[in-house]
């Protein structure tokens, strides 16, 4: 798959982490997939939970690892946060994903997405690599969108 356009983020904490999620939430709407990507404790739940409150969220978010998929109701549309950490490609595949990926009014968020990466028409992806312990470098690029959407991005994240 082809990226579009990448933005490069510093994150020298989990606050300004969670504040990029948040920022980044503006430029997302109802049929949208994001893929998180990185290692564990790179900052993917934390990345998530700004982006649930971007979204107007106020409730606890929690990781999905053990329930593999939790459900938030959003000012804007419902928001599934999936965690496939524990499955293979088969058994995320059939865990039922196809029941909102590109749903109207629902925004699908995926940890450990490139797992299924290649079974996905069109994504926002985000890498997330360690810097030290507690800063991160976050990547976001897009697979199938046009450049409208990186360059909305940019410029939500750059103000």
């Amino acid at each position: 798959m082809k990226f579009n356009l990448t933005l490069k983020l510093k994150s020298l904490s989990a606050t300004e982490t969670k504040h990029y999620g948040e920022l980044f939430s503006k430029a997302l709407s109802g049929r949208d997939l994001v893929v998180l990507v990185g290692a564990l404790g790179g900052g993917k739940t934390t990345f998530t939970k700004g982006i649930l409150k971007g979204l107007g969220y106020r409730g606890r978010v929690l990781s999905p690892s053990f329930t593999l998929v939790r459900e938030y109701l959003t000012k804007k549309f419902k928001t599934y946060h999936v965690d496939l950490y524990r499955l293979d490609k088969n058994e995320a595949l059939n865990l039922g994903l196809d029941d909102f990926i590109y749903s109207d009014n629902s925004l699908t968020l995926i940890e450990w997405g490139d797992r299924i990466d290649k079974e996905l028409d069109k994504y926002i992806v985000v890498k997330f690599s360690y810097l030290a312990e507690s800063s991160r470098q976050l990547l976001i690029s897009t697979v199938g969108y046009n450049k409208q959407k990186i360059k909305a991005i940019k410029g939500l994240i750059n103000k």
